[in-house]
């Protein structure tokens, strides 16, 4: 097998987070989500426990997501720490975005596998849709806050007790094109110990 790594590492390279506030009003084609889904799915895991779970969440639905975030926290949020422009963007996130995936991790109902290792495939899960999409020219935004990782999530998504909601992927065409010039803080030399015995 041979591959364009020119291109491979490219989109890897270009991958940015973009936040629902710079999508515009474009659709995504169900195609498109549907192939990030299938690429999420080549995700590794140990032992083969595939323990993703999604719930695409689109179109009127993403009203009822909006509707949920916002109250959630407001009901949850002591008076003297609620920030009112937190609550807005709450509510405004899943409504600009053209599609949300939640994003949820099964539990492995043996125990033999570490749960560390169940969320780290997910994340791996999370990178590939996000790398798709960075391949279609969609922006995507992996957001967590502290509604995700309680009971309330996973009940509002139609899960059982033993998923547990680890956030939730906005998407979205941006509206201007992204810069393809990306940062890192350091280099990974910096982070890199090579052994050779």
């Amino acid at each position: 097998m041979t591959y364009n790594t020119a291109e491979i590492n490219r989109i890897i390279k270009d991958r940015r987070t973009v936040k629902p506030d710079f999508y515009s009003d474009r659709e995504i084609d169900k195609e498109i989500i549907e192939q990030l889904l299938h690429n999420a799915h080549w995700a590794p895991s140990h032992n083969g426990t595939e323990p993703w779970r999604f719930v695409v969440i689109s179109g009127d639905a993403r009203k009822s997501l909006s509707d949920f975030k916002a109250d959630w926290y407001k009901a949850n949020t002591p008076e003297a720490s609620f920030n009112e422009g937190k609550y807005n963007k709450t509510k405004a996130y899943p409504l600009r975005a053209a599609c949300v995936i939640a994003l949820g991790m099964v539990k492995d109902p043996n125990g033999k596998i570490p749960e560390i290792e169940d969320i780290e495939a997910v994340a791996c899960a999370v990178q590939n849709m996000h790398l798709t999409a960075t391949a279609y020219g969609i922006g995507a935004y992996w957001n967590t806050n502290a509604v995700c990782y309680t009971p309330a999530a996973a009940e509002y998504l139609g899960w059982d007790a033993g998923t547990r909601c680890l956030g939730f992927l906005y998407l979205g065409y941006p509206k201007t094109e992204l810069s393809p010039e990306g940062h890192r803080k350091t280099n990974i030399e910096d982070k890199t110990v090579w052994r050779a015995i």
